[in-house]
């Protein structure tokens, strides 16, 4: 069993690691769900998203993230039978930073930046994820987004990218270690690429998937987490 020690940089997922995503997709759709009568609770709201959102940035795959949110509203809405105005798309489009960050992520992350280089890998675009590093209060030593790459998780050209930029750094890639949520979108194409990951299971104690696809295989992380806090702690010891 490699220990944390051998590693030098940790790229994460930012979305349902770090930013708590779902609590902010429901709170950007919750007041047009209830102008429009759905009747859907919050947990609904998530599904409906995570049904949705990676078949859209499958389809669009340069489209900027706020795009890609705007057009999922929109088919939500036609699941429903409810009316999405141009306002609405928009405005869930531009809530990215206003979804929260889990409340153990930004002191976790400013622990590990004592000892480890960090990275992001995000299905955004720059200017939303600026938004979200603002709530985490700590500098990464790359951001590699949807936009610079021109494509979302989980096509492999994104780890492609994560391991042209560690190489750039003058790190070995099995020095990386990849922390993220989503088995679909993060852990399976992390470990066809040959990278180890850790997975920070934020939905533990709760049934299904929320806004993340299924995964499509029986994909093991190296080590399996409940929060940021709880790697952090094992990671620096």
């Amino acid at each position: 069993m490699r220990e944390f020690e051998d590693y030098r940089a940790l790229s994460f997922d930012c979305y349902g690691t770090l930013i708590d995503w779902e609590t902010g997709i429901a709170s950007a759709l919750r007041p047009w769900a209830d102008r429009s009568g759905l009747g859907l609770d919050d947990d609904a709201l998530v599904a409906a998203f995570g049904a949705i959102e990676t078949l859209v940035e499958g389809e669009h795959p340069g489209d900027p993230y706020p795009d890609i949110l705007a057009e999922v509203a929109r088919r939500i809405g036609a699941e429903h039978g409810a009316e999405v105005s141009a306002a609405d798309a928009d405005a869930f489009g531009a809530s990215v930073g206003d979804w929260p960050a889990f409340p153990d992520a930004a002191d976790a992350l400013t622990r590990l930046s004592e000892r480890y280089r960090l990275i992001i890998l995000s299905n955004v675009d720059r200017r939303s994820f600026a938004a979200s590093n603002r709530r985490l209060g700590v500098r990464f030593d790359r951001i590699l987004t949807a936009e610079d790459i021109g494509s979302y998780k989980p096509d492999p050209a994104n780890f492609a990218a994560l391991l042209d930029a560690v190489h750039a750094d003058g790190i070995d890639p099995s020095r990386l270690l990849h922390v993220a949520e989503s088995l679909y979108h993060d852990h399976e194409p992390a470990a066809a690429a040959g990278i180890d990951s850790v997975w920070i299971h934020r939905r533990f104690d709760r049934d299904g998937h929320g806004a993340t696809h299924p995964p499509l295989t029986d994909v093991t992380p190296r080590w399996r987490f409940t929060s940021m806090a709880a790697f952090a702690e094992t990671a620096l010891a």
